[in-house]
């Protein structure tokens, strides 16, 4: 088992990795739009916090040894389901191999953020 750190996603706010690799997966913690460089919530639409979410998630895989392209599974958390197809529209440009998800209404997020996702992905 082996922790995963880069300094290109944001550091955890909780007592919690930014990922795990087990054998050939990789577990990814929950990412919120969160931007690493200045350690804020800087977008306030859904497709701006959903494009900042899909880059943490690939440089967070990317420091595993892999790539949003082998996400097998997805979970996401939407705090408001009238945000869905505006979701889906910017997660399809990342999302292109079609992994399995479940997409799920909350009633709040860390920093009442939009969009919170986690990943499991092939090694």
């Amino acid at each position: 088992m082996e922790k995963i750190y880069t300094k290109n996603a944001p550091e955890a706010i909780g007592p919690y990795s930014q990922a795990m690799k087990v054998g050939d997966l990789v577990f990814t913690s929950g990412q919120i739009p969160i931007d690493p460089t200045t350690g804020n919530v800087e977008a306030a639409t859904i497709e701006g916090q959903t494009e900042q979410v899909c880059k943490n998630l690939c440089a967070v895989l990317k420091e595993a040894g892999t790539s949003i392209e082998n996400v097998v599974k997805t979970t996401c958390f939407l705090s408001d389901m009238g945000n869905f197809a505006a979701f889906n529209e910017v997660y399809a440009k990342y999302f292109v191999n079609k992994p399995a998800r479940s997409c799920v209404a909350v009633k709040t997020l860390p920093k009442n953020v939009l969009v919170e996702v986690e990943v499991i992905a092939e090694a």
